[in-house]
């Protein structure tokens, strides 16, 4: 695969995690954010196995490699209760800006000290013009409170995407993006079976609740995930999380248009600044290896 398509597949992959946020608030009120997450993998996780074993891709007799897959999939299925918990303890603003600002960061550190590929100079920019404008996008929202705790959980929401991003792209250099995301996500759904014996699940009985779900399953999961994995084929890890922070500019975009939220002109110069960082690595893949 040519290293711009590669780009695209990721940031049209955080592009579709971005309706997350807007789809939540057309969920009926008695929905639980930790709830809507396990099933969120559940569905995904289920629609990507069906496609699997549709396609005929699916056997017993793969030699799957235990350790990445198992560490893949408990990183997926950490990273929700993290966040959540993030965001209930510490507010939207604090807890999206540390789980998603931190994540290229831990990203390129973990890539640097334990495979020993060192990040580039054009990668840090970028980065740091996107996690800046990710801080001016959320600075304005809501009142800004600080939890210790909240901001604790936040890391371990960056720290298990980055991780998560980094394994998955040694399953698809072996696997087809398909075969390791069918299976990575199917065990992530089975680690959160529990989660859904502990909240109300009557919204799902909601014609919105099922199709939030669905949407959020299909589309911004399955969907999504596959993409991501796709460009993994072609880009460092580090990049692909930088890329993916295009998922809360899309995210600050849908609520302006479709959930009639108001931006500062401050707000406005975040999104620029995290355009500007996405087409550093987007339209100059070739400065990437300076």
């Amino acid at each position: 695969m040519k290293g711009t398509w590669a780009f695209i597949f990721v940031l049209m992959a955080a592009v579709l995690w971005g309706t997350t946020g807007t789809a939540q608030t057309f969920a009926p009120v008695s929905t639980h954010p930790m709830a809507l997450g396990a099933v969120r993998l559940a569905i995904g996780g289920g629609t990507l196995l069906f496609i699997l074993i549709l396609s005929g891709q699916f056997s017993l007799k793969t030699r799957w490699p235990v350790r990445p897959i198992l560490l893949a999939a408990a990183c997926m299925a950490c990273y929700q209760p993290f966040f959540f918990s993030a965001v209930y303890s510490t507010g939207v603003a604090v807890g999206t800006v540390v789980a998603i600002g931190s994540a290229p960061v831990l990203a390129g550190m973990l890539e640097w000290i334990f495979w020993k590929r060192p990040a580039s100079k054009i990668w840090w920019a970028a980065t740091a013009l996107s996690i800046i404008g990710c801080l001016m996008l959320f600075v304005n929202k809501d009142s800004v409170y600080i939890d210790p705790y909240g901001v604790f959980m936040a890391l371990g929401a960056g720290l298990t995407f980055a991780l998560y991003t980094i394994v998955s792209k040694e399953l698809v250099d072996q696997f087809t993006p398909l075969m390791a995301m069918a299976i990575v996500f199917s065990l992530s759904a089975l680690l959160l079976i529990p989660v859904l014996f502990m909240f109300d699940l009557t919204w799902l009985r909601e014609w919105q609740g099922m199709a939030v779900s669905i949407h959020l399953g299909v589309i911004a999961t399955a969907l999504a995930y596959v993409l991501f994995s796709k460009g993994l084929t072609s880009i460092t890890s580090s990049t692909a999380v930088t890329l993916s922070l295009a998922e809360p500019l899309t995210a600050a975009l849908l609520g302006v248009f479709f959930v009639g939220e108001q931006l500062t002109t401050f707000a406005w110069f975040g999104i620029s600044f995290i355009f500007i960082g996405i087409t550093l690595l987007s339209l100059k893949p070739k400065l990437s290896k300076l």
